[in-house]
């Protein structure tokens, strides 16, 4: 009997017709019965006469299983769930309203990064990507089923997600660029056939950093499109999505994004996004998290089917300072999943410093949000920008970022919002946590660069830290209490954490 971990896939493979057009003229379903559920799941076709059904298993113990349909014989057969090992946590959750929890109760802080094209990359371009994910920078990571067309991003992919031929785009370059392309005739494609290689692809990542204990933000639709996946009719998009489901439901680290910018997707209507939203509630049955990501207006993420907000900036110079108001409005985790990148291109979303983006990581996780990192420094030579391609970071940002997710992992309860504090700080204490009356404060100053500060703490003795978020060190300034002051470097960038003994 085959044996597999809590939260892990468990994959039924089974031959079955070619006939015809095996992804629309047959089905394939499956039910998974277990002490403590049953789950019925669509099955998909896999090319290569292979039909499969995935399925991720909540509860340790002995299960059944039963595929059937038109496409070819039932199976059947059972296994067993064994406890999940160091390291599987399950999939992550809302907690505490504002923030998230793994489904074993260990508490996520998300620090995360973009890479919109990286899975349609070559290889060695892919493995320079694992290398730096190696180093533990993040443990989210924005990137797309379709594969992107914008600036440096004119090559082909490595693969297609239908069968047939697209454009030609031998003659594309800066100059001939235009962002929302109408006239898709040069494709060829038939949106009724999958290539099962494509998809396989994006399974291949989403594995990837699950073993890595990195989250996949899938990005299901975006408007940055040459072939025409942009463009395809209601029907061809319900098909597309219900595929992806049956494909990628069962893996612990999926997180469903609409859709990069959706409010530039002009062929998409409200009514088609709550359509897409229903169809992963009914197919999804493992309740992943979900968010649709704007460029210009916000979406309506009061919606019940909305999980978190992911949101992008929509100010030039204040945005993850909004954190407390949009926490209040929607009464939801808030994502910053962009609030522009470190790097030196052209354009104002991606030309900021890494202090910079750093400064705007810390302002979210103080004011009680989690924000996104990206990285587009010119690369003349081979025009590979971690941002879309991934390959290698140059930037100053994720060794800082990876300090900040340690003090977050070191906060009593499950998360921070904003504090009582001068007008020149941001105060961050926890969330919710019993404690949270006075027991645990972080006081940080952004580009304030203080000498010296004055505390007064009329009860209980205080551990004080000092914080240099840039250079990444926590000097220890003893304990204290009454009324003290805490000297400090006249730098930027500085907190200081306050810990009742």
């Amino acid at each position: 009997m085959s044996t597999i971990e809590r939260w892990s896939v468990f994959e039924i493979s089974a031959p079955g017709k070619t006939e015809g057009n095996p992804f629309t003229d047959y089905t394939v379903t499956a039910t998974f019965v277990g002490n403590s559920e049953k789950v019925t799941v669509d099955g998909f076709y896999d090319g290569d006469g292979v039909y499969k059904a995935r399925f991720m298993p909540s509860f340790d113990g002995e299960y059944r299983y039963t595929m059937s349909g038109s496409f070819g014989d039932t199976v059947e057969g059972s296994f067993t769930v064994v406890p999940p090992s160091a390291g599987n946590h399950g999939p992550v959750r809302v907690a505490n309203q504002y923030h998230f929890v793994y489904e074993d109760t260990t508490p996520y802080y998300s620090v995360g990064t973009t890479c919109y094209a990286w899975a349609h990359q070559p290889e060695e371009t892919h493995q320079k990507t694992l290398a730096e994910l190696d180093k533990g920078y993040f443990n989210k990571m924005r990137f797309c089923v379709f594969p992107k067309h914008y600036i440096h991003n004119f090559r082909n992919p490595e693969t297609f997600p239908y069968v047939g031929t697209p454009v030609d785009n031998s003659g594309l370059n800066e100059e001939t660029f235009s962002m929302f392309v109408t006239d898709f005739s040069g494709n060829d494609w038939d949106f009724t056939r999958f290539n099962p290689e494509h998809f396989r692809r994006i399974e291949r990542c989403i594995v990837e950093l699950m073993e890595r204990g990195i989250e996949a933000d899938i990005i299901v639709m975006h408007p940055y499109d040459r072939w025409g996946f942009s463009a395809m009719t209601p029907e061809q998009d319900d098909f597309y999505w219900k595929y992806v489901i049956a494909r990628f439901a069962a893996y612990r680290n999926v997180w469903w994004s609409l859709a990069n910018e959706y409010d530039l997707l002009f062929n998409k209507k409200l009514a088609d996004w709550e359509r897409y939203a229903r169809i992963i509630c009914e197919k999804d049955p493992y309740n992943h998290l979900r968010g649709i990501h704007q460029c210009m207006a916000f979406y309506d993420h009061s919606r019940p089917w909305i999980t978190h907000c992911s949101l992008q900036r929509q100010d030039l110079y204040r945005h993850v300072e909004y954190t407390d108001d949009y926490r209040t409005r929607w009464g939801k985790p808030i994502v910053w999943d962009e609030i522009s990148y470190e790097g030196n291109i052209d354009m104002g979303w991606g030309n900021i410093s890494g202090q910079e983006l750093v400064r705007r990581f810390w302002e979210a996780a103080m004011r009680g949000g989690y924000a996104g990192h990206g990285e587009t420094f010119v690369d003349s030579e081979n025009d590979i920008l971690w941002w879309s391609h991934g390959g290698e970071l140059h930037g100053e940002s994720p060794a800082r970022i990876r300090f900040l997710h340690e003090i977050m992992t070191q906060t009593p309860g499950l998360g921070l919002r904003r504090g009582q504090g001068s007008f020149d700080e941001t105060v961050g204490v926890p969330d919710g946590f019993p404690a949270a009356g006075g027991g645990y404060e972080i006081h940080y100053y952004g580009f304030g660069r203080p000498s010296f500060r004055d505390f007064r703490k009329p009860e209980g003795e205080w551990k004080v830290e000092i914080i240099d978020t840039w250079d990444m060190t926590i000097t220890d300034a003893g304990v204290h209490s009454g009324k003290f002051r805490v000297e400090l470097p006249g730098k930027e960038y500085m907190a200081v954490r306050l810990v009742r003994v």
